[in-house]
């Protein structure tokens, strides 16, 4: 695509679950931020089973502003499986994942484009100048994380980069290539390669509304991660192996010359306790490592799709213009 032609689209895609508050603010803002600055424009909204009034506010935008754009799932199928979705059913040239309670500032957008359409980056992805309204604890598990995936992992995932950042059409259809159910976006971002670039912004507080995100849920996003990009906990207790074993060597023939030099004693009861329970600790340990693989592999092989699209508001306003057959009627699964 020639990126400086004037009929080109930008897609934004915003997976929301139970922000009835904040629709209206964040479309202030992207109007006030990009309003005629774009040939078009299409803000995808993916309800991701709401339970309040977030997608009968949706719908009410939708049918003031032909750019806004309603996917609505059957259920709640996590954030992940939302984003799928939009990326999936987003129309533009360029697509810009980001979340509707305006920490990631629109006018970065602008910038995005500049780099995307003058320099030809086909993914330039936001970084987090500062992580001020994060708790401390936060800030610093999320360092963690990032060391150690980068370490362990062979796609690299850049520090303090979210959803929010820009993808060419191209890295679009590469990332709708790829299949797994369990998924880690922000690995799935990277894995296509491509030629990319952070910009850095400064995140400020959420306006409006909670995150929906804990502790146990980021746990889990972390465990996920790894899993999915890298085979080192499973690798790792092949080496722990080997050197237990080669500790048992030693200590065997350290029994076998007490004996021939002092003769036999009675062995102690802590010693062998501490060693039953120490052994099996590790094998119980390194089965439920086995068994996070194993339980993604048969996610994996039962084939089901990611997701189930209740409504789209583009087949319903294609409906009600068309007299018939002209409809496109999109897929119920990714």
């Amino acid at each position: 695509m020639e990126r400086h032609r004037k009929d080109w689209m930008l897609s934004i895609v915003v997976p929301v679950m139970n922000e009835e508050e904040a629709i209206d603010r964040f479309l202030q803002a992207v109007d006030r931020e990009l309003g005629d600055r774009l040939p078009a424009l299409e803000i995808l909204f993916v309800d991701d089973g709401s339970t309040d009034a977030t997608l009968e506010r949706l719908r009410t935008s939708a049918s003031r502003d032909p750019r806004v754009r309603v996917l609505s799932l059957t259920r709640n199928f996590g954030k992940e499986a939302a984003m799928t979705a939009g990326l999936d059913h987003a129309r533009g040239d360029a697509v810009v994942p980001m979340d509707v309670d305006l920490q990631d500032p629109p006018a970065v957008i602008l910038e995005f484009i500049r780099l995307w359409q003058d320099e030809g980056y086909d993914m330039i992805y936001g970084i987090r100048g500062s992580r001020d309204e994060d708790t401390q604890a936060k800030r610093a598990s999320a360092g963690l994380f990032y060391r150690f995936f980068n370490r362990l992992a062979e796609t690299h995932i850049p520090s303090n980069a979210g959803d929010f950042r820009l993808l060419d059409r191209r890295v679009v259809e590469a990332i709708k290539r790829l299949p797994e159910r369990n998924r880690f976006m922000k690995g799935l971002f990277s894995w296509p390669g491509y030629r990319s670039i952070g910009v850095y912004y400064d995140r400020p507080a959420r306006e409006s509304g909670e995150s929906k995100f804990n502790f146990w849920k980021l746990w889990n996003f972390a465990i996920d991660g790894f899993v999915s990009f890298s085979t080192w906990p499973l690798r790792i207790w092949m080496y722990f192996g080997a050197v237990i074993a080669g500790l048992a060597f030693l200590y065997i023939l350290l029994l076998v010359g007490r004996v021939i030099v002092v003769g036999n004693d009675l062995p102690g009861y802590a010693s062998l306790m501490t060693a039953i329970l120490f052994f099996g600790g590790m094998q119980l340990l390194s089965v439920g490592i086995l068994g996070e693989y194993v339980g993604r592999l048969f996610i994996e092989t039962k084939q089901r799709p990611l997701y189930l699209v209740a409504e789209d508001s583009l087949i319903d306003r294609e409906k009600q213009v068309g007299e018939g057959g002209g409809a496109h009627h999109g897929s119920d699964g990714s």
